[in-house]
C-alpha cells in the first residue's frame, strides 16, 4: 500500500503495520468492520475509515487507531469485489493489498469497537460472546448515537485519540436504550454483492456519510472542506 492511508496499522493485508513504529509499544484502539462476505461492504468501510483517519491526523498509526474487517461468512483469502475497488477510487482511498477474512473469535476479542453492516451481523457478533455487546453496533446506529454526544464531554485530543475513542464507545453504549432508530431499516447498510456499479456507489455514499461524524468524533478533527 502506498497511499497516505496505507500501511498504518493492522488491517487486512497489513498484519505487521503496528510494529513499524520505533520504541516501546503504544496504546491502541482497534476498530473491526463486519459484513457477510468481507468483499463488499466491510472492505469499503475499512478503507474509507483508514482514508478519513489519515486525512484528519496524517500520522502513522493514526494516533494508535487500528482498522480492520472480517465477514460472518467471510470469503477467506478472497480479493475485494472490483466494484468495491471502484467505489474506493471515487473517494481517493486505497484498495490495494486487501484479503478477505472469515470472522473469528480472536477478531472480536481484540476489537475495542465493532461496527456491522446490519442488525443481523450485530446479533451474530454479540452471540459469539466475549462481552461484545457494549462495543458492537451497526455502523448507522453508532453514527446516530455519536451525533447525540456532546464533543465537550469527551477527552480532548491532547489526551490522545485512544482515550477519546474509548470514551466515545462508552458514551454511545449508555445512550443506546434511549435513542432508538426511527425504523428498523434505518440501521441497515444493504448488500451490493452482484449489483451494478451505480448501486455500489450509492452504498459507498451511505457508508461515507455514516463514517464522517464518527471519524470527527473519534479524532476531534472536522473533515476538510
Amino acid at each position: 500500500m502506498t497511499a497516505p492511508d496505507a500501511g498504518r496499522g493492522i488491517g487486512n493485508g497489513d498484519e505487521a503495520g503496528d510494529l513499524a513504529q520505533p520504541g516501546p509499544p503504544r496504546d491502541t484502539f482497534r476498530i473491526l468492520h463486519v459484513s457477510t462476505g468481507n468483499v463488499c461492504r466491510s472492505p469499503i468501510t475499512e478503507r474509507l475509515t483508514r482514508h478519513a483517519l489519515a486525512d484528519r491526523l496524517g500520522d502513522p498509526l493514526w494516533g494508535g487507531v487500528i482498522v480492520e474487517s472480517a465477514g460472518t461468512w467471510g470469503h477467506e483469502g478472497a480479493p475485494m469485489e472490483a466494484n468495491a475497488e471502484a467505489v474506493l477510487a471515487d473517494f481517493g482511498a486505497d484498495a490495494s493489498g486487501f484479503v478477505g477474512r472469515e470472522l473469528l473469535d480472536e477478531h472480536v476479542i481484540r476489537a475495542d469497537l465493532v461496527l456491522t453492516a446490519t442488525r443481523d451481523h450485530r446479533a451474530q457478533v454479540i452471540s459469539m460472546g466475549h462481552s461484545a455487546g457494549l462495543r458492537t453496533f451497526t455502523l448507522k446506529e453508532f453514527t446516530r448515537l455519536v451525533r447525540a454526544i456532546d464533543p465537550a464531554t469527551l477527552p480532548p485530543l491532547e489526551d490522545g485519540v485512544v482515550a477519546r475513542a474509548r470514551a466515545l464507545v462508552r458514551a454511545a453504549a449508555a445512550l443506546r436504550g434511549w435513542l432508538l432508530a426511527p425504523t428498523a431499516e434505518a440501521d441497515e447498510v444493504y448488500d451490493p454483492y452482484g449489483a451494478p456499479l451505480p448501486f455500489f456507489r450509492s452504498i459507498g455514499d451511505e457508508i461515507h456519510q455514516a463514517l464522517e461524524p464518527v471519524v470527527t468524533a473519534l479524532t476531534g478533527v472536522p473533515a476538510r472542506t
